[in-house]
């Protein structure tokens, strides 16, 4: 049995760690809220942007935009978005598991497999693999802007436009609930028409009618300006969903980092009480033995 001091000085230094975990739980908490409020408020912006591209693809012609250019994919690039710290439970490792179920089938497949990363820890994990990598954007988590994803989407458009990949998907963790955190795969690059009337079909089932529009000038015009915008506007809002699920997930694992402190420190006051205890029984025992010795 640990003696007492041993087992107060594990107290004394559990006690400390849940102070830690309840603060990281409550500076989690508050980037929480922020975090998601950026995040709905951007939703229903990328949403209407590809209602409004997905009504546009149905009047131009595909073959005339390099951006939509289907053709065999050889060499495919996963850009995975992930958060810059850690101590968020499993949040960052499923997506980089994902990243690595998508590699496995893609090289399965014969095709080359290239990593873009959005986020440390993608990178820090990735950079030990033996991987090209032809995006390393770090340091953005903490407070996402439009330059990052720009800087992604356009590295990405410059690949696909100089035949180095001919495909690019995005990887993120979409955020569902505080409790649920979804690793996503979406196709960025090509952009498919089909992709983007299906989501230009759900934008109006949820908000209502569908809406006739009157372009000025033509469509093909538009789309040329818009398809790059689009590639940033999906990148950004995928950086978005990453950020708040990481505060979410964050969040869980102090919470029950703090839960585990707490259980803990039960277990080791009810080991200290039976040790001390039974050192005041021992010491009874001796002085009960000496006083009986000195009788006989």
């Amino acid at each position: 049995m640990a003696s007492l001091k041993d087992i107060q000085l594990k107290i004394t230094g559990i006690k400390k760690t849940e102070q830690i975990t309840k603060a990281m739980n409550m500076v989690a908490a508050a980037k929480f809220r922020g975090s998601q409020e950026r995040m709905e408020e951007f939703r229903p912006y990328a949403g209407k942007f590809s209602a409004v591209m997905g009504q546009l693809a149905t009047t131009a012609n595909p073959n005339a935009f390099p951006l939509m250019e289907e053709r065999e994919v050889k060499k495919s690039m996963v850009l995975v978005v992930t958060s810059d710290r850690g101590l968020c439970g499993a949040f960052n490792a499923n997506i980089i598991n994902a990243a690595e179920r998508f590699m496995k089938e893609r090289r399965s497949e014969g095709k080359e497999v290239s990593v873009g990363c959005i986020g440390k820890k993608g990178y820090q994990y990735f950079s030990k693999q033996d991987v090209d990598l032809p995006i390393e954007i770090t340091d953005c988590m903490a407070r996402v802007e439009m330059v990052d994803a720009r800087k992604a989407g356009m590295e990405c458009i410059r690949l696909f436009l100089d035949g180095e990949v001919d495909e690019v998907q995005l990887l993120y963790g979409r955020f569902v609930n505080v409790v649920t955190q979804k690793p996503t795969l979406k196709k960025l690059v090509p952009i498919s028409s089909g992709d983007l009337i299906e989501e230009e079909e759900e934008v109006e089932e949820e908000s209502g009618p569908k809406a006739t529009y009157i372009y000025e000038p033509d469509p093909e015009q538009i789309l040329n300006v818009l398809m790059p915008m689009f590639v940033n506007v999906q990148i950004m809002a995928a950086m978005l969903e990453t950020a708040c699920s990481e505060q979410a997930a964050r969040m869980t694992a102090m919470d029950n980092a703090t839960r585990a402190c707490t259980d803990m420190i039960h277990e080791l006051t009810l080991a200290y009480n039976k040790a001390r205890q039974a050192s005041i029984t021992s010491e009874l025992m001796d002085i009960v033995g000496g006083a009986e010795a000195l009788k006989g």
